[in-house]
């Protein structure tokens, strides 16, 4: 029975490690803390196993660490923020939604016209909008609802 004075570096660590040999995995992970954030930080080595960890845009990343979250709360007995990444996914994901914002905002100056960009999750939305955010000539917006939401770039 986990209590709230037991490490919880440890203990995700100890769980995640578990996950993986339970999924046949050669991966990986070490567990840190993020003290500033209060976040507890997977870092996944996924060997030959990349794509699959990471799956189609991250979906597989992202229910290993809704998992990991969920289980960790448990063996904590309290709520603590996980994130997980695999190969610095999230840092080469990051790079290229900054880079095609960048360009995408271009293309709708030198058109004039109003360039959507579709399939985007509300956190891939959220880093459009912000890499664009102190732009002067163009604005973002979100459109649509549900799983039908996109972004649209256009002119101020």
């Amino acid at each position: 029975m986990a209590t709230k004075t037991k490490d919880p570096v440890k203990l995700t660590q100890d769980f995640v490690d578990e996950l993986l040999k339970q999924m046949a995995s050669e991966a990986k992970a070490t567990v840190s803390l993020d003290k500033a954030n209060d976040t507890l930080i997977v870092n996944i080595d996924p060997a030959d196993e990349t794509g699959l960890l990471i799956g189609r845009q991250g979906e597989t990343l992202l229910a290993l660490q809704s998992i990991i979250g969920i289980a960790t709360k448990q063996l904590l007995r309290e709520w603590k923020r996980v994130a997980v990444d695999i190969a610095d996914w999230r840092e080469k994901q990051e790079e290229h939604l900054k880079s095609l914002a960048e360009s995408t905002a271009q293309r709708a100056i030198e058109t004039g016209e109003d360039q959507p960009l579709y399939n985007l999750t509300p956190a891939q939305r959220r880093i459009v909008h912000m890499t664009l955010a102190d732009r002067e000539e163009v604005t973002t917006e979100s459109m649509g609802e549900g799983p039908d939401r996109y972004l649209v770039i256009k002119l101020k």
